[in-house]
């Protein structure tokens, strides 16, 4: 039987907050964290696989981890191991493949009888887009934000659009909420520990809407907020990504509104192209998304505004992708995240003729520069400004998304004012301030 574990986790902030969530289970039933996988008996891997490059990088940790710790019984879940469990379970010193369908059983297949069997056993738990309604909320959250000075919170999971290049509604199940008393409760007792938490899910804006998951009037993300601001004394929230329709008016005045919540704002665009658009499924058109922006701008002058990009999407031309670019080019963006479009087997998109794959990463050169560009003149606008920040283990993040680096050093997980000094090649840097005597 296991005595110690180790997880590793890939992805997105929704995962994260799984692997601590798993973690916290995990120790709940007598185990030990091993610092790192070659000191683990047992070793998870909570995976990703929204792209091809995410699926390669889960291969080669299972080799590096078998190579470097063969004694040891690697477990695969989350995301990967839901779409393809096949694949997984062949590969040496994979000992259990478990989907997120049920990820919550874990703790009790690695310490129940299958854990005792001298031979191999493979797991392989893949029911498709069968998903309990809270099966992404068994442990204590006090416990699920693990040792970050920043914890996630995953408050929704699933997805219900079917946009034609994403797999994860397939491997996340429809959307789901947590209860309002249980987030409440939540954030109350990481507030006693965390100066800002972040509040994350697969489609975090669609909180609340599944019919009869909310009891009573609450059933908006901004409602929650309101309860959150109302009746937990957390200092900061910050919300993760949104679809841009869920940014509503209510949602921005409210955010805009609060010195408690985090002045940025991240709405996925995808392409700026109208016809991309459309070929992906997605359910706004860029003048929606621009009108939602362009609102963020006004009533959040010096807030983060970033976006997801993807470039290369089947189909897509050069006046299509110069569309987007120019787009792109106009709005306030502060930050991209530029994906060089991958196909994941099992969506529409992947059967669409493909774009070759120099002349996605050529386009996704341009955006990362047009990115760079963008994010260095918000950095050097905040010169000489006074901005708060929350301190980390090396450095600090301020409210509106930007690394500072202190030039006084100070405890981590504290809000404190820093005055900003000068512009670094991926930041900002306090300024220093000599006292002459």
């Amino acid at each position: 039987m296991v005595s110690s574990f180790h997880v590793h986790n890939f992805g997105c902030r929704a995962s994260q907050a799984d692997g601590a969530a798993l973690q916290s289970a995990l120790l709940a039933q007598g185990l030990t964290a091993a610092a790192n996988t070659s000191d683990a008996q047992l070793v998870v891997l909570n995976t990703c696989t929204v792209t091809a490059a995410a699926d390669d990088d889960v291969r080669k940790a299972i080799h590096r981890v078998h190579r470097e710790n063969p004694a040891a019984r690697i477990l695969v879940t989350g995301c990967y191991a839901q779409r393809a469990p096949e694949e997984l379970a062949v590969l040496p010193g994979v000992h259990w493949v478990v989907g997120n369908s049920h990820k919550v059983q874990i703790p009790e297949i690695v310490t129940g009888a299958a854990a005792e069997c001298d031979a191999p056993y493979h797991g392989q738990i893949h029911v498709g887009d069968i998903f309990a309604q809270h099966d992404f909320l068994s442990a204590p959250v006090e416990d699920a934000a693990g040792d970050r000075t920043r914890p996630n919170l995953k408050i929704q999971d699933g997805c219900n659009n079917r946009c034609s290049f994403c797999i994860i509604p397939f491997v996340r199940g429809r959307s789901r909420s947590a209860p309002t008393d249980q987030v409440v409760g939540q954030v109350r007792n990481l507030a006693a520990r965390y100066r800002e938490v972040v509040l994350s899910g697969i489609n975090l804006g669609r909180w609340g809407r599944e019919p009869g998951s909310q009891p009573g009037s609450i059933t908006r993300l901004a409602d929650l907020i309101r309860r959150l601001l109302d009746e937990t004394p957390i200092q900061r929230l910050r919300l993760s990504s949104i679809e841009p329709m869920d940014w509503s008016d209510d949602l921005l005045d409210l955010v805009a509104s609060s010195p408690r919540i985090a002045k940025h704002v991240h709405a996925p665009l995808q392409s700026g192209s109208d016809r991309v658009l459309r070929r992906m499924h997605r359910k706004y058109r860029p003048r929606h998304y621009e009108d939602r922006i362009s609102k963020a701008r006004t009533w959040m002058p010096d807030a983060a505004i970033g976006a997801d990009v993807m470039t290369g999407f089947p189909g897509e031309t050069d006046s299509e992708f110069e569309e987007s670019r120019a787009f792109i080019a106009s709005l306030p963006f502060t930050y991209l995240h530029v994906f060089t479009y991958s196909e994941r087997p099992g969506t529409p998109a992947a059967c669409a003729d493909q774009v070759p794959m120099e002349v996605r990463r050529e386009r996704n050169r341009i955006l990362r520069e047009l990115a760079a560009k963008k994010n260095l003149e918000f950095r050097r606008r905040m010169l000489g400004r006074t901005l708060s920040v929350v301190t980390l283990t090396e450095g600090a993040l301020s409210d509106n998304f930007l690394k500072v680096e202190l030039a006084t050093p100070r405890a981590t997980n504290q809000l404190v004012d820093v005055k900003i000094g000068s512009v670094t090649s991926g930041g900002l840097r306090e300024h220093n301030a000599l006292t002459v005597l």
